[in-house]
């Protein structure tokens, strides 16, 4: 039974959700495919993205980036945390060459951590990158480079580029150093549009456009508590922390996630991120983004939308206040071109499936591990 171990940054969702679709693809062209994931992410948003049966090894094997709710990014204390995992790198590094030695799989995929990706090459191991950016050039990009220590740096460095490919799926940073770099198409999912059952559940009569608000992966922010409540369009949020509103309804009371919601939608409003451009391009959804502004990988996601589907800036300044009217009917009115298709979902599949199919390993358990 082929084996594929995921490793995945736990930054939010949009990691694991830019890997889960290639991981649902692999898993329907190899029947039995056991799957191992190895991250700190949310357990309850793991289940609703990977193919069931998979082993979830909860551990971080990064550092990501602490942040001040979605649209602030810690950077300098950032900084500090990816010394200190520098620091520890030799017993950090021992740990996870014993945990792949133990679970022997046939694949490393890491979306985009660099210690698997290390640990898997001392190993002998295949081991893949896959991600619109890596860690080394959101550091080197930022506002705190000059803060890196330099053995950090070169460290992600090397082990990205010695990695036995590395995919980069549309849009992504250029990346232009990396010598072993593939360019595929975007990966999202697309979804049923359940309009008129949400429209019945929701109470919302026909002709008010639906709205998300997705924020996704940081609790707390909730721009709607301030807001005057309003007919223009019916907001779709994940929780309604303020109380009840007549022009928004929470997807956790009527146990619905974002991907069953997301085509119903005439807009989304968010910030710039892969997984949430990604998937209303290839759903149709305009989207009214805030740029966080100082995050590097912006410069490669909004010319990229912006030449696919209608989308309108908004300052930061007008979210919190709700002055959002005119952007909101300026997307309404737009022309929707064609939806995109999501063409990396298979690219990236049958590049990864030859690893897979090359041999059948004995596994062994994982300790401190979950079935899911």
């Amino acid at each position: 039974m082929a084996h594929l171990f995921l490793a995945v940054t736990a930054h939010g969702y949009g990691h694991l959700a830019q890997a889960a679709p290639v991981v649902t693809a692999l898993a329907r062209r190899l029947p039995g495919l056991r799957i191992t994931l190895q991250s700190d992410i949310d357990p309850g948003f793991a289940r609703s993205r990977l193919p069931r049966g998979f082993t979830h090894l909860r551990e971080a094997t990064d550092v990501g980036l602490l942040m001040d709710g979605p649209l602030c990014t810690r950077w300098s204390e950032s900084v500090a945390h990816y010394a200190d995992f520098e620091a520890s790198y030799g017993r950090r590094l021992a740990h996870e060459i014993a945990v792949l030695r133990r679970a022997a799989p046939d694949l490393v995929l890491a979306d985009v951590p660099w210690l698997p990706l290390d640990a898997a090459r001392r190993l002998g191991i295949p081991a893949v990158g896959l991600c619109s950016l890596n860690w080394y050039d959101i550091l080197v990009s930022s506002p705190v480079a000059e803060q890196v220590p330099a053995p950090v740096m070169e460290r992600m460095r090397a082990v990205y580029a010695e990695a036995d490919l590395f995919i980069r799926p549309a849009p992504s940073m250029p990346m232009g150093w990396l010598p072993n770099a593939l360019d595929v198409g975007p990966i999202a999912n697309r979804y049923l549009d359940r309009r008129d059952e949400l429209r019945s559940r929701c109470g919302v009569p026909a002709g008010r456009p639906f709205a998300l608000m997705q924020f996704g992966g940081f609790l707390g922010f909730d721009p709607l508590e301030a807001w005057p409540e309003q007919d223009q369009v019916h907001w779709l949020v994940q929780d309604l922390g303020a109380g009840a509103r007549r022009d928004a309804t929470s997807l956790s009371s009527l146990g619905l996630r974002v991907p069953e919601v997301l085509p119903a939608c005439d807009l989304m409003l968010c910030k710039p991120g892969y997984g949430t451009y990604s998937e209303a391009a290839v759903n149709g959804v305009p989207v009214l983004y805030v740029r966080r502004g100082d995050w590097p990988e912006e410069a490669a996601l909004i010319p990229w939308l912006t030449e696919r589907m209608p989308t309108r800036e908004i300052t930061a300044v007008d979210l919190l206040a709700g002055r959002l009217s005119e952007a909101i009917a300026e997307l309404c009115a737009a022309e929707r071109p064609p939806a995109v298709e999501p063409s990396g979902i298979d690219e990236v599949a049958r590049l990864l499936e030859p690893w897979l199919r090359s041999s059948d390993p004995v596994l062994e358990r994982m300790p401190r591990s979950e079935v899911c």
